[in-house]
């Protein structure tokens, strides 16, 4: 059986960084769909709050710090960003990502896809 993976937290920086810059683009890709289009760009511009919060934080140099970050993050009863169509979708969309951030970091998997289109 393989030995688990040791956590790196400049592999996780720079997963985030990649992360923010995939979500800005998916935003402007979802701006130029119009009205129908809104959902996703809100979905974007959640991926982007979360990513853009936790890339420079400390806690991403050990994974129990970062699991610890994360659980604080998604405790928040609201979150604001500038350009959000619904609030109220807007705020699920970021605890969901968050919480797809907590899997990743539990299972230390994924963080070396920094591929834009992810699964």
């Amino acid at each position: 059986m393989a030995e688990p993976k040791a956590w790196d937290g400049a592999a996780v920086r720079t997963w985030l960084e990649r992360r923010v810059a995939a979500a800005k683009s998916d935003q402007v890709t979802a701006e130029r769909g119009g009205r129908d289009r809104q959902d996703d760009c809100d979905k974007a511009a959640a991926e982007e709050m979360v990513c853009a919060f936790l890339k420079t934080k400390a806690s991403t140099n050990a994974q129990a710090y970062f699991l610890e970050e994360l659980k604080q993050f998604i405790a928040r009863d609201e979150y604001l960003w500038s350009g959000v169509y619904d609030d109220t979708k807007f705020d699920r969309h970021v605890r969901t990502y968050a919480r797809k951030l907590v899997r990743m970091a539990k299972g230390n998997t994924g963080f070396d896809n920094v591929a834009h289109y992810q699964a």
